[in-house]
C-alpha cells in the first residue's frame, strides 16, 4: 500500500503558514491530500515519501517535453548567469517573438506577460478599446483564468441551477467576486452555433469579443462541432468584434502552430502560456496588427516589471527548438490514441461506463451513460465520486492523473509507459 506519511506531516506544518497548506486551491484535492514532491525526470515525478509516479498531469499540461529536459535546463542556467531580470529589453526576447510570429497564424504582433489570466484580461482590454463596446461573450465551463470577470459558469451546485440554454445562470465560482463583474459578459452553452448567432444578433451593439477555448479542454476535453469555430469567425467578421482563442492548453500541444493551425481558423487575438516555456512563468497575447496596434500606439496600456525575464525567455526558446528538432507531435498523437483505445477496452472488459474522448495529446476520462458529451451541461452527468475512486486507485498504484480526469501525453512518455498505464487502469477498473 502506498504510504504518504511524510507528505501528511509536511502538510500539517504548511497549514501553519500557508492558507490550507497550499499555494493553489486545487492542490488540496490530490489523493489522499496535498502531496509534496522532490523532483521530476522525464515521464516520472517523485514525492517526499519516495513514491514514484508515471505522470500524466505534467504540471497541469505544459511539460510537453516531460520533466527536467536537459536542453531546457541548460539554456536556463546559461542565460541566467547573464542576469535574471533587466526590466528592459534583451536580444533573446526578440528571437522568441520572431519565432512565435513565424509559427502562429494570428501572431503579427505580440506582448509577453506572466500567466494566462493576465493575458486574457489584456485581450479584453484591446477588444473593448478597438470596438468601443463593453462586454464579451464566453461559454459555460470554459476556463480563462481565475479573475473576477471570468470566474462564473465554471461550477454549478446542480444541473437545475444552470437555467435555460438561451439565458443561462452563471453561478459564481468563488465568494468575494465583484458584483459588477457579472455585467461584463454574456454566457452561453458551447457548440451551439445557432444560439450564438441569435444572441450576437441581439446584443452585438454591446459585444466587443467572443472568447473560446478551441477545444473545451478543462471540462471533458470536448472537440468543437464541425463548422462551429468557422461559424464564430464568420459572426465576428459580420459584426466587427474580436474572436479570441484561449490556447493556454491547446497551444503547442495540438500542434506546434496551435489549434488555430490545426483547425484552419485564424482568430484576431490569442492567448498562449506556460507550455511555451516548459512550465516557466510566461504568457503571450498575440494577434493581428489591426488589433495589437492599440498597444503599439499606447492607446491600450500593457505593462509588467517581470515580463520576459531571462530564465523564462531562455526556457521558451529552448523548448521550441527541441520541439522543432525532435518533432514529437506524431508520437503524442499515436501514444495518446493508443492509451485512449486501451482505456476504452479495459472499461468494456470490466463492465465500466468509462467515456474517453479527446485528440490524444490530451484527453478526458469520466464515468457517464451518455453516448455524446458536447458541452458543459453534458459533463454534469459524469459520476464524480466514481471518478475520484478511479483517480485515487491509479495514484495508489503509481500513475498520476489530474483529478478531473484529464490526461496529458509528453514527448518523454514511452510505449512501455502507455502499456503500463493501460494495465494499471484495467486492474483499478476491475476493483471499482
Amino acid at each position: 500500500m502506498t504510504q504518504y506519511t511524510e507528505s501528511a506531516a509536511l502538510l500539517e506544518r504548511a497549514k501553519k503558514v500557508l492558507a490550507g497548506g497550499v499555494s493553489s486551491e486545487f492542490r488540496k484535492y490530490n489523493h489522499p491530500h496535498a502531496i509534496f514532491y522532490t523532483h521530476g525526470k522525464g515521464s516520472r515525478i517523485y514525492d517526499v515519501d519516495g513514491n514514484e509516479y508515471l505522470d500524466f498531469t505534467l504540471s497541469q499540461g505544459p511539460l510537453l517535453l516531460g520533466h527536467s529536459h536537459p536542453d531546457v535546463l541548460q539554456a536556463i542556467n546559461e542565460y541566467s548567469e547573464k542576469g535574471q531580470l533587466f526590466a528592459g529589453q534583451h536580444h533573446r526576447e526578440i528571437e522568441l517573438a520572431e519565432k512565435l510570429a513565424d509559427l502562429i497564424p494570428s501572431a503579427e504582433l505580440m506582448r509577453f506577460c506572466l500567466d494566462g489570466s493576465e493575458a486574457v484580461q489584456t485581450a479584453f482590454r484591446i477588444a473593448r478599446a478597438k470596438t468601443g463596446k463593453p462586454k464579451f461573450l464566453r461559454f459555460e465551463g470554459h476556463y480563462h483564468g481565475w479573475l473576477d470577470n471570468v470566474a462564473w459558469g465554471l461550477s454549478q451546485p446542480s444541473a437545475d441551477a444552470l437555467g435555460d440554454r438561451e439565458s443561462p445562470n452563471a453561478y459564481p465560482w468563488s465568494a468575494g467576486l465583484a458584483d459588477n463583474a457579472r455585467d461584463e459578459f454574456l454566457i452561453l452553452p458551447w457548440n451551439d452555433l445557432e444560439l450564438v448567432r441569435k444572441t450576437v444578433a441581439e446584443h452585438h451593439h454591446e459585444l466587443a469579443a467572443i472568447i473560446t477555448e478551441p477545444i473545451m479542454c478543462n471540462n471533458g476535453c470536448i472537440l468543437p462541432k464541425d463548422g462551429f469555430l468557422q461559424g464564430l469567425r464568420d459572426i465576428c467578421d459580420e459584426y466587427g468584434i474580436a474572436l479570441i482563442f484561449d490556447e493556454v492548453i491547446t497551444g503547442f500541444r495540438v500542434s506546434l502552430r496551435g489549434a488555430q493551425h490545426y483547425f484552419g481558423i485564424t482568430p484576431d487575438l490569442s492567448i498562449f502560456a506556460k507550455a511555451i516555456a516548459s512550465g516557466y512563468p510566461i504568457s503571450a497575447i498575440v494577434g493581428k496588427y489591426d488589433w495589437m496596434r492599440l498597444i503599439e500606439e499606447a492607446r491600450v496600456i500593457h505593462a509588467g516589471t517581470m515580463n520576459a525575464g531571462n530564465p523564462t525567455i531562455a526556457a521558451a526558446l529552448a523548448t521550441i527548438q527541441v520541439l522543432e528538432r525532435d518533432q514529437p507531435h506524431e508520437r503524442l498523437y499515436r501514444f495518446g490514441q493508443k492509451l485512449m483505445a486501451g482505456l476504452r477496452q479495459a472499461a468494456a472488459e470490466t463492465g465500466q461506463n468509462l467515456k474517453v474522448q479527446g485528440l490524444g495529446p490530451m484527453f478526458h476520462s469520466g464515468f457517464t451513460n451518455l453516448e455524446s458529451v458536447t458541452d458543459y451541461r453534458d459533463t454534469l452527468s459524469y459520476d464524480k465520486a466514481k471518478l475520484g475512486k478511479f483517480i485515487a486507485g491509479m495514484h495508489d498504484k503509481g500513475v498520476r492523473v489530474i483529478g478531473r480526469g484529464l490526461w496529458y501525453i509528453s514527448a518523454a512518455h514511452t510505449e512501455a509507459d502507455i502499456d503500463h498505464a493501460i494495465e494499471t487502469a484495467r486492474e483499478v477498473l476491475g476493483n471499482l
